[in-house]
């Protein structure tokens, strides 16, 4: 669901399906499934490549010292996707050794990709969650990642039937919540300006899925998006229930975006040029050839640095 608050009311909801994989079990659900494969044809695929390029080039990335560098160690063009996590969360202080990821997206869905945000839940050795990452892409299919560490993790809520213990040595929480406001320093949509916060509310995800993304412009909340779902068993049988029932998922994501960008320029809502304010999209991956119309390259952070993200 997306409500739009200001300065034109707007809201739409729509159903969709999402994958959530844990990244160790990639090998063996691409062997039990006729649906679904990895780095291969078929007609749910995902490849590793998709996410995650920590090991590219950043565009507009404020640095600060550190000593690491940009990137550490497993994060490289050959490294798997769970290898970058782990490197890139290493940066941030946070040790995901023998820890688990869980990835929610939508994969190829006959070879076409379009996921405008992808959150990964991480877990520690013990199963206590202690990061996730909403890795968010605009329709310019450049992609920027926002961290929200341990810090930001609070229990569930008492009550909440999702909470229970898990884990050794008394483990944490299922359904607790990672909570950060920061700026985005993205262009998502040319009906949102860069430098509003992104305010992410996510749940770690058990029996049903809860998370939601607000946007606030100073104290003002102009816009809200949620997702929320029931888990359902990952099999062939559902999978070809899903083919019939949301055919051409991917597709009809990014036809929605664009359908609800005419609604709202129909209702004058005041639009951003891509090209606008370069120097404020900051962090971001794949930069498109507007923000580098000079050089046509992008910013690289200096050797000796760490990728510093935007103050909260």
């Amino acid at each position: 669901m997306h409500a739009r608050f200001t300065p034109k009311a707007h809201r739409f909801a729509y159903r969709i399906f999402l994958f959530a994989i844990d990244l160790d079990e990639l090998g063996a659900l691409s062997r039990r499934l006729r649906l679904f494969s990895v780095g291969r044809r078929n007609v749910y695929a995902f490849r590793e490549s998709d996410y995650l390029p920590t090991h590219e080039p950043i565009f507009n990335g404020r640095t600060r010292p550190g000593p690491r560098g940009p990137r550490a160690e497993g994060d490289t063009p050959a490294s798997g996707l769970k290898a970058r996590i782990v490197a890139h969360l290493a940066t941030h202080g946070v040790d995901l050794t023998d820890g688990r990821v869980l990835l929610v997206t939508l994969p190829r869905v006959f070879g076409y990709l379009f996921n405008p945000v992808s959150f990964y839940f991480c877990y520690d050795r013990t199963g206590a969650p202690v990061a996730a990452l909403a890795e968010i892409t605009n329709t310019f299919r450049e992609m920027k990642l926002y961290v929200l560490g341990p810090e930001t993790r609070t229990p569930a809520p008492a009550g909440h039937r999702e909470a229970r213990k898990t884990g050794e040595a008394g483990g944490s929480e299922e359904g607790a919540i990672f909570r950060l406001r920061l700026p985005k320093h993205f262009y998502v949509s040319p009906f949102s300006d860069v430098d509003v916060a992104f305010d992410f509310r996510l749940r770690t995800p058990g029996k049903t899925l809860a998370i939601q993304i607000d946007d606030y412009a100073g104290s003002s909340r102009t816009l809200t998006s949620t997702l929320t779902g029931q888990r359902e068993p990952l099999s062939d049988r559902r999978l070809a229930w899903f083919t019939l029932k949301y055919p051409l998922i991917t597709l009809k994501v990014i036809s929605l975006i664009h359908w609800h960008a005419f609604l709202l320029w129909l209702k004058h809502v005041p639009w951003f040029a891509k090209a606008a304010r370069a120097a404020d999209q900051q962090e971001l991956y794949r930069p498109h050839a507007s923000l580098t119309p000079a050089a046509g390259k992008p910013t690289v952070a200096p050797a000796g640095t760490t990728p510093l993200l935007p103050d909260a």
